[in-house]
């Protein structure tokens, strides 16, 4: 949803979520390959799948987790472009 809260029971919230926090490493390939495993967030399960955008560069990528990092009331670290293309080096995907 616009305010980060996700689809109640469909898709978790990105608006101080605790994965995000506990995830930073793994959030590049993430967004680059989806996720399709069964995930906890803020005490909630959720297990739909979340497809990759594989045309995002590195740069976007970037773009994209310091954004969240930084909305919806989140106060997370920023990421360095370099930090985003080794994470896409050693994703298992």
């Amino acid at each position: 949803m616009d305010d980060g809260s996700g689809l109640k029971g469909l898709y978790p919230p990105l608006a101080k979520a605790d994965y995000l926090a506990n995830n930073q490493e793994n959030l590049a390939c993430i967004i680059r390959y989806g996720l399709s495993d069964t995930i906890l967030v803020n005490q909630k399960t959720y297990n739909q799948a979340m497809p990759g955008v594989k045309d995002l560069n590195e740069v976007q990528i970037t773009n994209v987790i310091n954004y969240i990092n930084h909305a919806w009331g989140n106060d997370l670290q920023h990421v360095k472009v370099e930090n985003i293309q080794k994470a896409l080096i050693d994703c298992k995907n």
